[in-house]
């Protein structure tokens, strides 16, 4: 049954317009074509929020939405909790997924890889560069742990503040940054009628190949 106070999904359809994607268009590198697209979508709301999905060991798994804080050669990199749920799931299960929608644009790049801890320096470099209360909150925080209720929280951020009011924050031990190292990037272009152009660089034991894929 529909709730009338929701539209039918069933019945939600957005036609894909936009103009398609061609092998002969892309650059060398995955991640060259993906500073591309960026360039394109850079003054949107958050061009860099990437949903990550990681699994347990068992392979249950769980998506959450974290910012792109840097890409290269080596992968993408982003920066979060360790102790959290997708830390614990990346120390069980190395490998994740990482999708940048990018709905304006009718277009979306997916990532598919194994991720590896970004060592102390770089963490360290980052979060010296986040927000004063960013990095207080990570403190104050133990991200995905129960919690009695909000007031919990702003009593812990009264107390970090407290802690560091006359100096720097340092950065907790259990926070940190990580690389997804890709096997595979795909990108995803919208296309008339459901028939969407997927382009994807695959590794290889020689390098990376490009392909295309039925949508």
């Amino acid at each position: 049954m529909t709730d009338r106070a929701h539209p039918d999904l069933a019945t939600l359809r957005r036609e894909y317009v936009t103009a398609g994607l061609d092998l002969a268009d892309l650059a060398p590198t995955w991640h060259e074509e993906l500073g591309r697209w960026l360039a394109e979508v850079k003054d949107l709301g958050e061009p860099n929020a990437m949903v990550l999905s990681t699994a347990t060991a068992t392979g249950r798994p769980s998506s959450r939405t974290v910012l792109l804080k840097g890409y290269d050669d080596r992968g993408l990199v982003f920066f979060t909790n360790r102790a959290s749920r997708k830390g614990r799931e990346l120390a069980e299960n190395p490998w994740a997924s990482a999708l940048l929608p990018w709905h304006e644009l009718q277009r979306q790049v997916i990532a598919n890889g194994r991720v590896e801890e970004l060592d102390d320096g770089a963490s360290d470099l980052y979060f010296a560069a986040r927000p004063r209360e960013a990095q207080l909150g990570a403190w104050a925080s133990e991200q995905s742990a129960v919690i009695a209720s909000r007031e919990v929280l702003v009593e812990r951020l009264a107390e970090v503040t407290a802690r560091y009011a006359d100096r720097p924050v340092p950065r907790p031990p259990h926070w940190g940054g990580y690389r997804l190292v890709p096997e595979e990037v795909e990108l995803w272009q919208g296309r008339q009628g459901r028939l969407h152009d997927r382009l994807r660089y695959r590794r290889t034991g020689e390098g990376w190949v490009v392909e295309r894929l039925a949508p």
